[in-house]
């Protein structure tokens, strides 16, 4: 009897370029965390998209100058 390849947990890895690459741990008060969350909820986003689209947006502005 032959042996079924069982399938791996989680998801699966993305393609080169497309992963991520650095985590940074960032503490937020309740408050600002509240209003992070709600800022990305509003923006139909996830938390972590909103902060990096609300941070890409900064370091442009002030590129321009």
């Amino acid at each position: 009897m032959a042996q079924r390849k069982t399938r791996s947990v989680g998801r699966p890895p993305l393609p080169r370029g497309e992963a991520k690459g650095h985590i940074v741990p960032v503490r937020f008060n309740l408050d600002d965390l509240k209003a992070v969350q709600e800022a990305a909820k509003a923006d139909e986003q996830t938390v972590s998209e909103w902060i990096r689209t609300t941070l890409n947006g900064a370091i442009a502005q002030r590129r321009r100058g």
